[in-house]
């Protein structure tokens, strides 16, 4: 498969053709599930009011001041936030930018703007007073500081080359020592030792033990939990894990356990880190697996939940408290929520539309 097909892998099986329509800004506080529209036209953050059962209800529409680009980014973390919860980051790909948003008990409020420091910013990651995106068309990495009101100011000498191509996130490791960034075309995962003045060490690259490595988070002791979409092979998707060494090494610890789906491009872990689930964009499916304290895995259901015909699940979020976890359905223009139950089962509850085939991103507070 070549580059620019693989590229396109998830893009392409999760993109719609709407157009979204931009309401008032409503309530949106604490208890709210946030996307990004990523429209060519003007960017704008999309949100939900979340109610205690799972119910989802559109709170409004927040531009974010600058473009995306109109289709699908093909990355995981296009939306951040803040320790605590208190600002949104949202990347602006076709403006080059990032935006901040203060979140407040009733609609967000843009803060404002900066340059992304490179081309296509595609995700970010929050930790502490730090913020790093992953600049796609020009491989590369930048980070900033956050002040008190949530702006954001370059640190000067944070910018690094990824050693791979084709990345698809960027996420720091729960201790704030290591920056990952994985590479779906070259099939590799970099990692950056970040130094006590928060500026990142060389690109260091690492073989994925499985092929093209997507989306990718952290459970509670630091273990890396890693998507594979196989180049959209048909029921070939995997998740792997592996141990992060603070100097940013990278030790397999489960290679590339099949779940019989396609393209498995997102991954959400539970707060109590015992259950992984990735979106199968190609089978319209989520699937689970068990984490064990090592970081070992093992499949618990090849489908947890269907997420219907066409629906080319993408980005997933779960809420703080564990009992719900949402995902992104581009191909069927909407938003579904899932209750959480025994074992890590999933049980839908709610699915609202009005959302764009480009949306990206997805975070619930």
């Amino acid at each position: 498969m070549t580059r620019k097909a693989r590229a396109a892998t998830c893009i392409a099986l999760a993109l719609g053709i709407l157009a979204v329509a931009a309401g008032p800004a409503a309530a949106a506080g604490r208890q709210q599930l946030y996307t990004s529209t990523n429209a060519a036209a003007g960017n704008a953050v999309l949100a939900f009011q979340r109610a205690g059962d799972g119910s989802l209800r559109p709170a409004g529409s927040f531009a974010t001041g600058a473009d995306g680009t109109g289709t699908g980014l093909g990355s995981q973390g296009a939306i951040a936030s803040s320790r605590g919860g208190r600002f949104l980051y949202v990347v602006n790909a076709g403006s080059d930018s990032i935006s901040t948003f203060a979140v407040g008990p009733h609609r967000l409020d843009l803060v404002g703007s900066i340059a992304s420091r490179g081309d296509q910013p595609i995700s970010l990651t929050a930790h502490g007073n730090l913020l790093y995106v992953l600049n796609a068309a020009s491989g590369a990495i930048a980070g900033f500081t956050g002040a008190r009101d949530g702006s954001l100011a370059p640190l000067s000498g944070s910018k690094r080359p990824i050693a791979g191509a084709n990345p698809a996130e960027i996420r720091f490791s729960p201790d704030g020592e290591v920056l990952v960034v994985t590479n779906k075309d070259s099939n590799t995962i970099d990692t950056f030792a970040i130094g006590g003045d928060g500026r990142p060490g060389p690109a260091q690259s690492h073989p994925s033990v499985g092929q093209e490595p997507f989306g990718f988070g952290f459970d509670k002791r630091g273990h890396l939990i890693a998507s594979e979409a196989s180049g959209g092979t048909p029921d070939a998707s995997a998740v792997s894990s592996y141990d992060v060494g603070s100097s940013g090494a990278l030790d397999v610890i489960s290679p590339s356990v099949a779940d019989q789906q396609t393209a498995a491009c997102w991954i959400a872990i539970s707060p109590n880190g015992r259950v992984v689930y990735t979106s199968n964009t190609g089978s319209g499916s989520i699937s689970s697996y068990s984490l064990g304290r090592d970081g070992s895995l093992q499949l618990l259901e090849q489908v947890a939940t269907s997420t219907g015909a066409g629906s080319a699940p993408a980005d997933l979020a779960g809420s703080r408290s564990g009992r719900f976890l949402f995902a992104l359905l581009p191909g069927t223009d909407s938003v579904a929520s899932y209750r959480v139950g025994g074992g890590g089962s999933l049980q839908p509850v709610d699915q609202v539309g009005g959302i764009p085939g480009s949306a990206t991103g997805l975070a619930a507070h």
